[in-house]
C-alpha cells in the first residue's frame, strides 16, 4: 500500500515537470502500468488511466506571446500598405496636375499668340477686345474690357503678357460673372427706386396732412395777425409813451383798438385759447401755425415784467422803499420798445415768408412744440415726439460734428 502511493506521487512529479511540447505526460505506459488486486499484490496485465497535466503559467503567457506576435506583424503590413496606396494617389495627382497645368499653358500660348497681332509680346486693350469678340462671337462693350484688363493684369502695366494670359473659356466665364453682377446691380437698384418711390408717396400723402409748403401771400398777411394779441396786451407797458403823445392821432387810435379789447371780458384768455387751438390744425401752413405759438410765447413772455415789478413794490413797501418813478417809467418804455422791435421783426420776416425763428429762447421753444412730418406715421396718425429720442438725436449729431 505504501509503495504504491510512492509510485503514484514519482508519477505525479515527472508529470509537472513535462515530458513533451504539448505538457501532457502518462503517469504510467502501458508497458509499466500496475493495479492491485483484492489481495494486494500488484499485477502488470491492468492499464493504468492515463493523466493529463498543464502548468498553467508556462502554457498561458507561451500561447500570448504567439496569439500577439502575429497580430502586430499584420497591422504593421497594413501600415506600410496604406502609406504605399497613399504615396501613389499623391503622385498620380502631382501628375494629373501637372498635365493641367501644362494644358492650360498650351491653351493660354495659343490664345495669347492669336490675340498679339502686332507679336510685341503685349496684349493691350483694343487687341484683348478685338481677340475676344472674334472668339466669342458677340459685342463686348469698352467697359467690360477694360474690366477684365484690371482683373487680370497683375503687373498693372496696362497690357497683358504671356504670364498674365488666360484661355478664352476664363474670359467668357469672367464676363459672364460681369453679366451677373450687373444684373444683381441694377436688381438692386430698382428695388431701392420702388422703395424711394413709396417713400415719396408717403411723404406726399404725409405732406397733405401736415402743409409744410412754402406759404403762399395771403398767408404771409394771416401769419401777421397773431402778433396783434402781445401787442395789445403790451400796450400797459407804453402808457408813458402814450401819455406824452396823447395829441398823436395814431396813438389816439392805438387808445380806441386797446380799449375795445378790453372792453371784451376775458379778452386775453379767448385770444390764448383760440390761437393754441389754431396752431393745432395741420391743415395751415407752418409760417401761420409757428407765429401763432410764438405770439402765446411773447404773451406769457410779458408776465414776468410786470410780476417782478409787483414784487420789488411789495418787498419796497415793507421796507419803507419806493422805486421812483422815473425808472419805473423808464422799465416800462423800454418793455413795450423791445416788444415792438420784436412784432417788427417777426412780421417782416413773414411777409417775405422767412420763419422768424431768431428770437432767443422763445423761438427754440415754438420750435420743439410745432409738429413736423416725421410724426406721422404711415397711415396718418399723428405720434408725438419723444423728448428722450430727441435729446438722443442731438446728441448723436454733436458726436459727428
Amino acid at each position: 500500500m505504501q509503495f504504491g502511493i510512492a509510485y503514484l506521487a514519482l508519477a505525479c512529479t515527472l508529470a509537472a515537470s513535462g515530458n513533451n511540447n504539448n505538457n501532457e505526460v502518462s503517469a504510467f505506459s502501458p508497458q509499466t502500468t500496475a493495479t492491485r488486486t483484492a489481495t494486494g499484490m500488484m499485477t502488470n496485465n491492468a492499464p493504468f488511466v492515463t493523466t493529463q497535466f498543464r502548468t498553467p503559467s508556462t502554457s498561458s503567457s507561451s500561447s500570448l506571446f504567439m496569439s500577439e506576435e502575429p497580430s502586430s506583424t499584420k497591422e504593421e503590413d497594413e501600415i506600410s500598405r496604406l502609406k504605399a496606396m497613399a504615396q501613389k494617389l499623391r503622385a498620380e495627382a502631382a501628375a494629373l496636375q501637372s498635365d493641367m497645368m501644362e494644358e492650360r499653358s498650351n491653351v493660354a500660348r495659343i490664345a495669347f499668340e492669336k490675340f498679339d497681332n502686332d507679336s510685341d509680346g503685349n496684349i493691350s486693350l483694343a487687341e484683348l477686345k478685338s481677340g475676344l469678340q472674334a472668339s466669342l462671337k458677340t459685342e463686348i462693350s469698352d467697359e467690360r474690357v477694360q474690366k477684365l484688363m484690371n482683373k487680370f493684369d497683375v503687373s498693372g502695366d496696362g497690357y497683358l503678357q504671356l504670364e498674365e494670359m488666360v484661355s478664352v473659356d476664363q474670359f467668357r466665364n469672367q464676363l459672364e460673372a460681369f453679366s451677373r453682377e450687373e444684373k444683381s446691380l441694377a436688381r438692386d437698384a430698382s428695388i431701392e427706386a420702388v422703395k424711394e418711390k413709396q417713400k415719396a408717396e408717403k411723404a406726399e400723402e404725409r405732406m397733405a396732412l401736415l402743409n409744410d409748403k412754402a406759404p403762399t401771400q395771403s398767408d404771409k398777411v394771416l401769419s401777421v395777425l397773431p402778433y396783434l394779441f402781445p401787442l395789445l396786451d403790451s400796450l400797459q407797458f407804453g402808457r408813458f409813451f402814450f401819455m406824452d403823445n396823447a395829441d398823436n392821432p395814431v396813438v389816439g387810435l392805438v387808445g380806441l383798438g386797446y380799449a375795445a379789447y378790453r372792453a371784451v371780458p376775458f379778452s386775453g384768455f379767448i385770444a390764448f385759447i383760440a390761437l393754441n387751438t389754431l396752431s393745432g390744425n395741420p391743415g395751415l401752413n407752418k409760417l401761420i401755425r409757428f407765429n401763432m405759438q410764438q405770439a402765446i410765447f411773447v404773451d406769457i413772455a410779458l408776465f414776468f415784467p410786470g410780476l417782478l415789478t409787483a414784487l420789488i413794490g411789495g418787498l419796497g413797501s415793507v421796507v419803507g422803499f419806493q422805486i421812483p418813478e422815473a425808472i419805473q417809467q423808464t422799465g416800462s418804455t423800454a418793455i413795450f420798445g423791445a416788444l415792438i422791435l420784436l412784432v417788427t421783426y417777426a412780421s417782416i420776416s413773414s411777409l417775405l415768408g422767412i420763419l422768424p425763428d431768431k428770437i432767443p429762447i422763445i423761438s427754440s421753444a415754438v420750435g420743439d412744440r410745432m409738429p413736423s412730418i416725421d410724426m406721422f406715421d404711415d397711415e396718418g396718425k399723428f405720434v408725438p415726439r419723444d423728448p428722450k429720442n430727441k435729446d438722443d438725436k442731438k446728441d448723436d449729431e454733436t458726436k459727428k460734428d
